[in-house]
């Protein structure tokens, strides 16, 4: 099974500091729907993973997460793009769970539910967190420059081995290219 596992924002939709609470604040990435819909119609299965401590923090609910990613199915159908699956975490970083990047986690659960090891699989983010996570995970890690990546590399915090693309679009052009 080929499978490409995402981090959510900064990466599929833009980023907020004061995080995306509602179906309204969801707004993709120039590009990043059409590149799930290539992942999708060139045989690749996608899982996003993504943390999601508003909800430990009380910004928003279960109910709103349920209906921005309702958004993003809808949008995304208009490209062929399916996800599999997301998998995220509520909880607040000082709660030190398990399942929060930079922990393993929930690779570990995508891991259990498709019956696969992630060491050939590869894991886009735009964080520090996304990329020790995914470290961590034993999957391979990489940067995209949208949402806080290009932040991340010029505080100097990104390992020099890690792949790094502008954005979501540069990763499935050059993951496509080479699979032919």
């Amino acid at each position: 099974m080929k499978l490409v596992i995402l981090d959510r924002d900064g990466v599929i939709n833009e980023d907020s500091e004061n995080y995306i609470k509602s179906p309204e604040e969801w707004i993709p990435i120039h590009g990043s729907l059409e590149s799930i819909g290539k992942l999708c119609q060139n045989d690749f299965r996608v899982v996003i993973i993504t943390n999601q401590s508003g909800i430990g923090r009380k910004l928003f609910s279960i109910e709103s997460l349920n209906s921005i990613h309702k958004k993003m199915n809808l949008y995304l159908a208009r490209y062929g793009a399916i996800i599999d699956a997301i998998f995220f975490c509520p909880c607040k970083p000082e709660k030190n769970c398990s399942h929060r990047k930079p922990k393993s986690g929930l690779f570990n659960q995508v891991s259990e539910r498709f019956g696969i090891s992630l060491n050939n699989t590869f894991y886009v983010g735009d964080k520090i967190t996304d990329i020790e996570a995914a470290i961590a995970a034993e999957a391979i890690p990489v940067l995209v420059k949208t949402g806080r990546g290009k932040d991340e590399i010029d505080r100097g915090v990104i390992p020099k081995n890690i792949a790094v693309y502008d954005d979501l679009a540069a990763f499935v052009s050059h993951i496509i290219t080479q699979k032919k």
